[in-house]
């Protein structure tokens, strides 16, 4: 497979250059973010994934939605998908849920359990 053809360092006004995909040369490749590839666009992070934790948060008041439907009004902290991701759930508003971080702990231990039984 041919080699990657060189282009100038991202870095302003550094002369080397690079074949690295990260764009820095040897010099400056602690600039280079560990996460920028392979996961674009997935995860829970920037302002997209606020927006949407925003939005559940104002529907669901506030208001941690397995201790309700328990009859308990607590706090909460988090934001959850309702069926979970590793089991096709999608990031969407109507599979996710308010949840406070007690019930969280919970369902992230039964989810591991379950996921360790599916594996053997």
């Amino acid at each position: 497979m041919p080699r990657r053809p060189a282009s100038p360092c991202r870095v302003r006004l550094c002369r080397n250059l690079t074949r690295e995909r990260h764009g820095y040369c040897e010099e400056h490749a602690d600039h280079a973010k560990p996460w920028s590839h392979g996961r674009a666009g997935r995860g829970r992070g920037g302002r997209p994934w606020r927006r949407l934790r925003d939005q559940v948060m104002t529907r669901d008041r506030h208001l941690c939605m397995p201790c309700l439907r328990k009859g308990q009004a607590t706090p909460a902290a988090d934001v959850d998908h309702i069926v979970p991701e590793a089991e096709g759930g999608p990031t969407a508003a109507h599979n996710l849920e308010a949840i406070c971080s007690p019930c969280h702990k919970a369902k992230t231990q039964d989810e591991a359990r379950r996921a360790r039984e599916r594996a053997t």
